[in-house]
């Protein structure tokens, strides 16, 4: 391919695709620079995020950068507003979904500072709901409403307490769990049904404004960087990996729990660690 027409192409890969990316507060949000990047690679999208979260953050501004996206508030503890949010998405942007991004989570019983062995059930299930059934919920409704395109990309944000033990990280990692679960399960019936390709991208521990919140983030985020081959990948590395997952690059990825880390998940000691003891 010429240079130039491999330019060119390298930079439309969201040309003419519609989507939903969910989660971005403020420009720390991975979901912010997803905005971002899908913006500069050709998408039309719609925003959301919970009516709390929208009134704390900023995403009037994200909008307005992303050629003044729409924005659409959506509790996603409630069929209704998931109703809402893909039966207007599809009516601005003027068809049906190529891509989505979730980018949904919180735990109420590390924001009331109760630890693991005693938690609240009520804030565990709501936590449960919050940060992986929601995903379902998204997924079911989009499913039963034939919103997404065949080979259609849909893309949660997971991380690898789902399956090592990160103390701090809680009930968080029970609930990242149940959404790579989902992502499996979901995947196998909207690939076969529609063509639909479902992934979780287990991102490296990013400075946004949920994981800065983590008892002991700072610690861990510089354990994780000394460890990682390539170091952590930033929320703007996040970006790029979400655009090439929701282009047509990747059509036959589907089912699949990637891990985006440096090589993090992979490596169990190195030099930099131990010279990270030794100081200690």
């Amino acid at each position: 391919m010429p240079q130039k027409l491999y330019f060119i192409y390298m930079n439309n890969l969201l040309k003419g695709k519609r989507g939903i990316i969910s989660g971005a507060l403020n420009d720390k949000s991975i979901a912010w620079q997803v905005a971002l990047k899908c913006h500069e690679q050709g998408a039309q999208f719609v925003l959301t995020n919970a009516p709390i979260a929208m009134r704390m953050g900023e995403i009037n501004k994200l909008a307005e950068t992303c050629g003044n996206a729409q924005i659409i508030s959506c509790d996603v503890l409630k069929n209704e507003d998931m109703d809402n949010l893909i039966s207007k998405s599809t009516e601005i942007l003027g068809g049906k979904l190529d891509f989505i991004l979730h980018s949904v989570g919180m735990s109420l019983n590390i924001r009331k500072g109760k630890p693991y062995t005693d938690l609240d059930y009520k804030f565990m299930h709501d936590t449960l709901d919050i940060s992986a059934m929601s995903f379902h919920r998204l997924l079911q409704t989009c499913y039963k409403a034939d919103a997404i395109n065949e080979w259609g990309s849909v893309v949660a944000l997971t991380y690898i307490g789902a399956q090592r033990v990160f103390p701090d990280y809680h009930e968080m990692g029970d609930a990242k769990s149940l959404l790579e679960s989902i992502t499996r399960s979901f995947g196998y019936h909207y690939g076969k049904a529609k063509k639909v390709r479902i992934n979780t991208i287990s991102q490296s521990p990013t400075m946004t404004t949920a994981g800065s919140g983590v008892k002991g983030f700072g610690d861990f985020f510089n354990y994780a960087d000394a460890l990682s081959p390539l170091g952590n990948a930033s929320a703007d590395d996040c970006a790029n990996y979400c655009v090439l997952m929701f282009s047509d690059l990747s059509r036959k990825v589907t089912m699949q729990n990637l891990f985006h880390d440096g090589g993090f998940s992979f490596t169990g000691f190195s030099k930099e660690v131990m010279e990270m003891n030794k100081e200690k």
